[in-house]
């Protein structure tokens, strides 16, 4: 049986990507690869399992001589050596998608994965888009009258596309009558149907890969640009793909990661909230020892963070990969100056600590920021593109320092569990609009976000904390009752309709899973059986 498209209703301009060969291509990744990708969802079942009887993760012995190896990945092409400042955001709509382009950025961050909503138009429109642009024609016209163009006085930022991690679906592509990798989809559509205008541009097909636990998981990402290269008949290594560090396993494996990668790879990244939401998911039945405060008083200047981002710059630097910092979320609000003026002297701080400590680059989420980022890693690059010039000979990171999360000032509040239950229901409710990337409270929140903030509740709820600022133990009782309040808070800033049809199923679904007994691995997972389009 072919690959069947099961859409809820015609997307303008759909037949220009869903091509008889694109799909035979799509089909083609699916058969090869997903029984591979079927095996290591498995094989993270597993070695959860293991942490959970041992408390301990370390890294591998059997891949010691990896590590020992004076080996590299493969230089840089010329587009990617310089990456000091990156955009971060959806592809769709076109608008966002214009305005990242233009920004100013090195690149551009085009995310199908945690800042976008997968609804199918969503899917169709982000590589109409990102086809579009790689040919030069992409535009948009609002209801105003209000037009959008790419700009021509300036160099456009490179696309570095994300597509969704290896356990997601998509259900609105079936093989035999089961869903698509949800990350053979965006991968497959984009690389067919960019990769060589990329290459005439001087640029090519270059990818962020997001939620990977493992080397075999890299291993396998490498066989399907292996697969993909000969399939178009383009060359070898003209991929590129930068992992996110977002995951404690992976922090374990980043030699083997980029090994596995090494023809492909162009860096690691350090990607904060779905670092610390992973470490909550792996140790979550270790004890107290493992329950995180409040997440907005987790720096990344806390010793475990410090020695999760010195880690990964020595081991990029050494390999000639590029270390790329986290996300700069601020959103100007030009109601509140002031506050703005406060959080940008913020994000100052936190790029500076970044471009001293190695990194080669960072992300910001909003065009306002791209001036501030870009200024301080001018001041220290200067007229270098990068930094992988600067080694860490004197960085020694051991297992208990990755895991010493204890080590992080701060307290359980329930000010702190407000906040969580009301970013988790309030992203959520957005999702299940259609947009993936939320400005809440002047901060541009992700599904990465609304991951920590749920499973913070989870793991206070589990471990009986004790809230510092009121003295009461977390029980189904409290969160019920906070969860409830603050839904009503978001009743009141929301249109009635809005509310039913978004924020009370969100509320409902929160409050399901903070509140099982077992954990839920990933929100989107029960909220894209709920989500419509």
């Amino acid at each position: 049986m072919a690959l069947t498209v099961k859409a809820p209703q015609p997307i303008d301009r759909e037949e220009e990507i869903l091509t008889p060969e694109a799909l035979a291509f799509v089909e083609e990744l699916q058969r090869r690869f997903a029984g591979t990708r079927s095996d290591l969802l498995g094989a993270r079942v597993a070695k959860r399992e293991g942490v959970a009887r041992t408390g301990k993760l370390d890294f591998l012995p059997e891949t010691q001589d990896v590590r020992d190896g004076g080996w590299t990945v493969a230089a840089a092409p010329p587009a990617l050596q310089d990456r000091r400042v990156e955009m971060t955001g959806p592809a769709a709509p076109a608008k966002m998608a214009i305005n990242a382009l233009n920004s100013g950025a090195k690149v551009w961050l085009a995310d199908l994965e945690d800042a976008s909503t997968p609804t199918w138009s969503n899917v169709v429109e982000s590589i109409l888009n990102l086809r579009d642009a790689a040919a030069g024609t992409l535009s948009f016209t609002s209801d105003e009258g209000k037009e959008y163009r790419l700009r021509t006085d300036a160099p456009l930022a490179v696309v570095v596309a994300r597509p969704r991690g290896w356990h997601m679906s998509e259900k609105h592509l079936l093989l035999d009558g089961e869903p698509v990798v949800g990350a053979l989809v965006d991968f497959g559509l984009h690389f067919f149907h960019t990769a060589k205008a990329l290459i005439e541009n001087g640029q090519g097909p270059y990818y962020y890969l997001p939620k990977i636990e493992s080397h075999l998981e890299a291993r396998l990402w490498n066989d399907v640009f292996v697969f993909a290269q000969d399939y178009l008949q383009i060359p070898q290594g003209t991929i590129r793909a930068t992992v996110l560090i977002e995951t404690i396993p992976a922090a374990f494996e980043m030699d083997e990661i980029l090994y596995e990668l090494r023809n492909h790879a162009s860096g690691l990244n350090a990607g904060r909230w779905d670092y610390l939401f992973s470490i909550i998911k792996y140790f979550r039945d270790a004890g107290g020892q493992f329950v995180l405060p409040d997440r907005a008083s987790v720096a990344m200047t806390a010793p475990f963070m410090r020695a999760y981002t010195e880690l990964l710059v020595k081991t990029c630097h050494a390999r000639g990969a590029f270390a790329m910092g986290g996300m700069a979320a601020v959103i100007p609000n030009r109601r509140e100056p002031d506050v703005t003026t406060a959080a940008f002297e913020k994000v100052r701080a936190d790029k500076t600590r970044e471009a001293n400590d190695g990194f080669d680059g960072s992300w910001v989420a909003h065009p306002d920021l791209v001036p501030t980022c870009r200024e301080v890693f001018d001041a220290v690059l200067g007229d270098r593109p990068n930094q992988l010039d600067k080694q860490r000979p004197e960085v020694h990171v051991t297992a208990e320092q990755l895991l010493d999360v204890s080590s992080a000032d701060g307290n359980v509040t329930e000010k702190g569990m407000r906040a969580n239950l009301y970013v988790a229901v309030a992203y959520t409710a957005v999702w299940l609009s259609g947009n993936g990337a939320v400005a809440i409270h002047n901060l541009m929140e992700d599904a990465a976000t609304a991951e920590i903030s749920r499973s913070q509740v989870w793991q206070q709820l589990r471990n009986k904390a004790v809230l510092a600022d009121t003295g009461a133990q977390v029980t189904p009782e409290l969160v019920k009752g906070i969860l409830a309040e603050e839904t009503e808070r978001l009743r009141g800033e929301v249109s009635e309709e809005a509310f039913a049809s978004y924020y009370l199923p969100a509320s409902e679904l929160i409050g399901s899973i903070c509140l099982s007994e077992g954990y839920t691995d990933f929100l989107t997972l029960p909220a894209y059986e709920i989500l419509e389009g």
